[in-house]
């Protein structure tokens, strides 16, 4: 990791000067710092495993590029083989977990996937080697391990395959080997507008072969590497493996004909492809092994000083590897009763796979632009009349726009969404604050000139390929939780305790443990400052978006409220659900009124006003912060006097009754603590003390599992989908535990109240997912409140990886009093 010393020695000194000399320092000087960090934070975060609906897939970021991909299957049998090829992540197909042992964006990782179906444990490794240009190289080394369930002499065949999607770039192979295939290594040139020269070496690797004595063999050599060259349309690239079935089936066929199917070779062979290397734009490479087996994939840029080798590769898995988890110790130290090794092993897997989720998304979407008047939903029945103004089927693709983005879910949600991201990038930016400011920045740069993103990045034929066509539409008025601003307050709060505006509290991370690149923005205020200018523009769009587009009725009705302007309703709702909201079923009012308003979306108007005072803070812009601070005001204000039950003892959404008159509907749940999950409530408010009775309450929402989604006293729970109606889920529960702890640390009538809630919930979540992931293998996407069973979606390590933050927080199990305070 020679380079990257140089590298971080290099910023450290330019930053230095920036900290001893600020009167010297020119804006230009400002500027050439800014533009260093960030090319070598493309340098760094170049290449990847930004494929992440595949089990492995590396590619740059860089639209049109070269794109690679793992396939494998067992071909003991005839019938058996098409089902057995593994490729894109799927639930449910016979796997007995898989996921990244150990992964950091910027260095590499390890990935196990236990493979039950095919009885082989397959191990990915992956490394960046800095040095050069274009991302510098990289290398994967693939394993396989037959399970104590295989036969002795498992028959395994793995394909790799390369394909580049410019035009006019290529990919050649060095053709050493003979009509049979290739003894030794394959090696590829490549040459890309994008990336320059580079060379690919698939090895030899190890392993034994299986052998056969049938005829075929002398056309078909088992110990020999095969590789099949294709010339293909773009848009057909990204399907492999229903490429990779076309061309066994024109090998099958080949067999068929000059043997017969009576007297065909053993499966292993007949699924073997024909040696046909050339030039192309797709390349797959395969071998078939008899047991456990090992190859090398080393890529070298043209512009590094050397070609990459396997020892480069053995090296730098260790390095990596030992880095990773004296970083995990540092950055995510579990606090008691989380300090057993198991959970430290928990807690890296957690982590490890959100950031082995985030990928690199290219290509055009779905978008309705019709802007029909029904999408106003002014009307009563409007749901109606939008369904009728969306089977207008007026939408159109648009772009291409790309995305670096961390995703829910690689087998079943392998895509940005909106009112995710959010909370995927808490636990990284604790971890690599650059890499999640980056994140950030590529979200809003899909920002239309209104202020809208779509909550759903659907981009190009292979994500749309993974959704129903109904699914796919994006519309310019429909919102989603602005998660992002979560994260952009944990950035101001990590810059005002780097410039001393702030204490650090005990255990918290600024910097420590992290190299330049990983704090940069942190180390040193005045970038961080310079990132905050050059988004807050976009932020604002997007703030007054939301107050245009989802605003509330107040002047129709007879309301009385301390502000004429704080109201708001989610649009894009239909009968059953208001998808928009990211609470989908959840029981709302019936039927649906234009006059609704919804608490959960006024809590988080009210959480943008409090994030973006401080920003416009940050960057000086005063009558900003005045603004700000206003609508907070109303905010909190009016979340009493439009949503508040007294008599229910909680936040309710309001609608417009038979009588036209204002009127609250109270599901008690998740909606009923929008409020204090967001932290607009103050210490002393007695509407703190109602809302964590009813969050404490076990008749209602506490269960020995985390807080239910809906309480168990209300007629819908846990019926129809049951998606948000009873089911534990894992963000809302962390903005729970958020709130607890600080609500503890607050001088305040409610802080027992708070400890003890804050204890028995964090140990109650943190436990649920560890028992359901050692016995599952996976993180799931909800946990059933009465089991803790975890359900819906597999390998969900989106939000449910906030376990590793949670594990993290401070035991405050000792804790008896506020004078103890300063002591956290």
């Amino acid at each position: 990791m020679a380079f990257t010393s140089q590298l971080t020695a290099m910023l450290s000194f330019l930053i230095s000067l920036f900290i001893i000399l600020p009167a010297c320092v020119a804006q230009g000087d400002e500027a050439v710092l800014n533009a260093e960090i960030g090319r070598m934070n493309n340098q760094s975060l170049l290449w990847g495993p930004y494929r992440p609906n595949l089990y492995f897939g590396i590619r740059p970021r860089i639209p049109k590029s070269v794109a690679t991909g793992l396939l494998w299957a067992k071909v003991d049998n005839y019938v058996e083989v098409q089902d057995s090829f593994r490729y894109t992540c799927e639930q449910h197909q016979g796997m007995a977990g898989y996921g990244w042992d150990e992964y950091d964006t910027r260095k590499g990782g390890v990935q196990q996937i236990h493979d039950a179906g095919n009885k082989i444990d397959i191990t990915t490794e992956f490394v960046k080697i800095p040095g050069g240009g274009h991302g510098g190289s990289w290398a994967a080394r693939i394993k396989g391990e037959p399970r104590e369930d295989a036969p002795s002499d498992l028959k395994t065949t793995i394909l790799f395959y390369v394909t580049s999607e410019a035009l006019g770039d290529s990919i050649e192979i060095v053709n050493d080997g003979d009509k049979q295939g290739f003894e030794g290594d394959v090696t590829f040139m490549g040459k890309s507008q994008a990336l320059g020269d580079y060379k690919l070496v698939v090895t030899k690797g190890n392993g034994e072969h299986p052998h056969s004595d049938h005829p075929v063999s002398g056309q078909r050599d088992l110990d020999k590497t095969v590789v099949q060259s294709l010339s293909l349309p773009e848009e057909h690239l990204w399907q492999a493996k229903q490429l990779l079935f076309k061309q066994l089936k024109e090998g099958v066929d080949e067999i068929i004909q000059e043997y017969g199917a009576e007297n065909a070779p053993p499966p292993w062979q007949v699924y073997q492809l024909p040696n046909r290397p050339s030039t192309g734009n797709a390349h797959f490479v395969q071998k078939v092994f008899e047991g456990p087996f090992e190859f090398d994939i080393l890529f070298s840029s043209g512009s590094a000083s050397k070609d990459t080798t396997s020892e480069d590769l053995t090296r730098e898995i260790k390095s990596t590897t030992d880095s990773f988890n004296e970083r995990f110790k540092d950055v995510f130290v579990p606090q008691a009763p989380f300090q057993a090794e198991k959970y430290s092993k928990f807690g890296r897997s957690m982590l490890s796979n959100l950031a082995g989720g985030i990928g690199y998304f290219y290509g055009k979407h779905v978008v309705d632009r019709s802007y029909a008047p029904e999408y106003d939903e002014e009307n009563e029945g409007f749901w109606e009349e939008t369904a009728e103004a969306r089977a207008r089927r007026q939408e159109q693709l648009e772009g291409p726009h790309e995305l670096f983005s961390s995703i829910p879910s690689r087998p079943f949600f392998p895509r940005g969404f909106l009112w995710d991201e959010g909370f995927h990038l808490l636990p990284i930016a604790d971890w690599d604050i650059d890499l999640t400011l980056e994140i950030v920045k590529s979200w809003y740069n899909l920002m239309d000139e209104d202020g809208w993103i779509a909550r759903e990045q659907i981009l190009g034929d292979e994500a749309r390929s993974k959704v129903p066509p109904e699914f796919q539409v994006q519309y310019p008025h429909y919102a989603n939780p602005p998660t992002l601003y979560l994260v952009l307050e944990d950035f101001t709060e990590k810059l005002q305790k780097s410039n001393g505006s702030q204490t650090a509290g005990k255990g918290e991370h600024l910097g420590r443990g992290l190299t330049v690149l990983e704090s940069a923005h942190v180390d040193n205020p005045t970038l961080g400052i310079e990132y905050l200018r050059s988004i807050y523009p976009l932020l604002r769009r997007q703030f007054l978006w939301f107050k245009r587009t989802q605003s509330g009725d107040l002047k129709s009705y007879d309301r009385e409220a301390y502000s004429t302007k704080e109201a708001y309703r989610w649009r894009g709702r239909s009968v059953q659900h208001i998808l928009t909201s990211g609470l989908d079923d959840y029981p709302r009012p019936q039927p649906p009124h234009p006059g609704e308003l919804h608490v959960d979306l006024m809590s988080w108007m009210g959480m943008m006003a409090r994030v973006l005072a401080k920003i416009a803070d940050f960057v000086g812009l005063p009558e900003d912060v005045q603004e700000y601070n206003k609508a907070l005001d109303g905010i909190q204000h009016n979340l009493v006097d439009l949503h508040w039950s007294e008599s229910a003892g909680c936040f309710c959404d309001a609608t417009i009754d038979e009588f036209e008159e204002h009127s609250l509907v109270c599901h008690k749940g998740y909606i009923s603590l929008f409020p204090f999950l967001l932290g607009l409530l103050k210490p002393d408010d007695p509407k703190l003390g109602k809302i964590l009775d009813l969050l404490g309450d076990e008749e209602e929402l506490f269960s020995p599992h985390g807080i239910r989604s809906l309480s168990k006293k209300s007629e819908f729970y846990g019926t129809d989908e049951n998606y948000w109606r009873s089911p534990v889920w894992i963000n809302i529960n962390y903005l729970a535990i958020v709130q607890l702890r600080n609500y503890v640390l607050q001088a305040g009538p409610y802080s027992h109240q708070a400890k003890d809630l804050y204890v028995r919930l964090r140990k109650n979540v943190v436990e649920t997912v560890y028992q359901s992931w050692e016995e599952t293998g996976f993180a799931w996407e909800q946990y059933n409140p009465e089991t803790g069973a975890g359900q819906r979606t597999q390998h969900f390590t989106g939000w449910t990886s906030l376990v590793v933050k949670i594990m993290a927080m401070d035991d405050l199990s000792w804790w008896v009093g506020k004078h103890q305070h300063d002591e956290l």
